[in-house]
């Protein structure tokens, strides 16, 4: 099975993020869990970094104009197809998105070794990058909603 990035960060996200347990484990039990699970020590590495990459950028307040429109870049427009960014918009239009923190979705879907995004990959960064937004707990569990009806199961 060919397992990415992207498929770690749901497996971890799935078992630890969003685990009411006590328990803490580290980076490295972490690791020998996912290797164990099978999946491939490069695209571990990389899902760490994408994590550490989430949690040090911090969403810097944007000067918004609600007349505006996000144009995306060549790069952007070939990972997020047309369903990917209607999505976006439909979020951020509903209030469960604000300029930075789309930018921050936007930020963490090109920080993937991808060439693009389907909708059901989209909602689960989302939902990782509203997981850990202070004051986004509404959000997020709205976004919880809809990933978790859609999603066909776990993937181990």
């Amino acid at each position: 099975m060919k397992e990415n990035v992207l498929d770690v960060l749901m497996y971890l996200f799935q078992n630890y993020m969003d685990n009411d347990t006590d328990a803490d484990p580290d980076r490295e039990s972490i690791q020998t869990e996912l290797l164990a699970a099978g999946f491939p020590s490069r695209e571990i590495q990389q899902a760490f970094e994408w994590l550490d990459g989430l949690v040090d950028r911090q969403v810097a307040p944007l000067p918004f104009n609600p007349s505006s429109h996000r144009i995306y870049v060549d790069q952007e427009l070939a990972r997020l197809d047309v369903e990917c960014r209607g999505f976006l918009l439909f979020l951020e239009q509903g209030g469960i998105l604000d300029p930075e923190t789309r930018e921050l979705v936007i930020d963490r879907v090109m920080a993937l070794e991808t060439d693009d995004i389907s909708l059901h990959q989209l909602k689960w960064i989302i939902l990782m990058v509203l997981f850990n937004q202070p004051g986004q707990e509404e959000a997020y569990a709205w976004l919880e909603d809809l990933v978790f009806d859609d999603a066909p199961g776990y993937l181990h």
